[in-house]
């Protein structure tokens, strides 16, 4: 028997009109696609799980719905797989729904992941004749660059880099040798203490 959550009547009830057949839809069709699963509210959406595993989710905005079935991508502008949905015939075929819901719940069951492509490493940054040469006159900040992980050196090296005028490039160098001969990393304002 479906087990319901009032928070998710809730939910539906309190939504714009045009998304509560949608909701009510969606719902629907992930009883019958996976009749163990339980309803909850996660993120303040509603949100179907097995065995305490998300499986999918679904949300009402001002203007459209979106539905999301965890581990299986995500598509466009977004939140989801299936774009904004404003009417029922935005969503795919019962069919393909249930398929990729049966999907998802495999993937929770057995534990693995999407694999996700790793981005490519970014492009070395060579050190400027004019940095090199400020931080020689430094010892203590060309020390300690030379001891900062990769992506510190890289977020010095485009700050110094990106600068047009050349004013604004001496400027900025200045600044990074004070900065690194203290040992500090480009954004250390930021950092928790």
């Amino acid at each position: 028997m479906v087990q319901t959550d009032p928070r998710i009547d809730a939910f539906i009830a309190s939504a714009a009109p045009f998304a509560q057949p949608i909701l009510a839809h969606l719902r629907a069709l992930v009883h019958d696609a996976l009749p163990d699963c339980v309803e909850t509210i996660k993120w303040g959406m509603p949100h179907f799980t097995v065995a305490g595993k998300n499986v999918a989710g679904m949300a009402a905005f001002k203007a459209h719905c979106a539905f999301v079935i965890h581990g299986d991508g995500r598509q466009g502008d977004a939140m989801g797989q299936f774009g904004k949905i404003t009417t029922l015939a935005d969503l795919p075929s019962v069919a393909v729904l249930t398929e990729k819901l049966h999907a998802a719940h495999e993937r929770t069951a057995s534990g693995t992941k999407r694999s996700r492509a790793k981005p490519a490493p970014k492009a070395d940054i060579a050190v400027p004749d004019d940095f090199a040469a400020a931080l020689a006159a430094t010892p203590d900040a060309e020390a300690h660059f030379a001891t900062f992980a990769p992506g510190y050196r890289r977020e010095y090296l485009e700050w110094i880099t990106e600068a047009k005028a050349a004013t604004t490039r001496a400027r900025r160098i200045a600044q990074a040798v004070e900065w690194i001969a203290a040992g500090k990393k480009r954004n250390w304002k930021y950092e928790r203490c």
